[in-house]
């Protein structure tokens, strides 16, 4: 069962690097002078594809990635767009987003583990044998008494 949970796992991975892959390349394309058909496709993929990612490394846990495709999201919204009018704004926009779903195909994505509890080791307290014990008389009773 494990095998099989590691090897669905691993199909997962590849699809959700493909499809960020697409996403980057579809956000360098929106570079170039498009139809506005475009641009509303790049919307809804790039919206769809950043709730995956906010999705799944909330779960990780990993805030800082959170927080930055949380912005893409709201950016790219196709719902509730967000118009910024002029072509030059959005070229630096969809660069950096193009580099970071490149970013998260070059990353390794981690296998979510089940928590396992810690048991510490105690110390082994070193043994003592009474052979191994130095035992010093005194030198100078044997000297007085002699």
């Amino acid at each position: 069962m494990e095998a099989n949970n590691s090897k669905n796992f691993k199909r997962l991975e590849i699809i959700y690097k493909t499809f960020f892959f697409f996403c980057a390349l579809c956000c360098f394309f929106a570079i170039l002078p498009l139809p506005l058909s475009y641009y509303t496709f790049l919307r809804i993929i790039v919206f769809i594809a950043s709730g995956i990612v906010i999705y799944y490394f909330g779960r990780q846990k990993e805030y800082h990635w959170v927080i930055v495709f949380g912005i893409i999201l709201i950016l790219f919204n196709p719902i509730f767009p967000i118009h910024l009018y002029l072509k030059s704004l959005w070229i630096p926009i969809d660069i950096v987003t193009g580099i970071l779903f490149l970013l998260l195909v070059v990353i390794r994505l981690k296998k979510k583990e089940p928590l396992q509890e810690i048991i510490p080791e105690k110390p082994t307290p070193a043994k003592t044998f009474s052979r191994d014990r130095i035992i010093r008389t005194s030198s100078k009773n044997n000297n007085n008494n002699e």
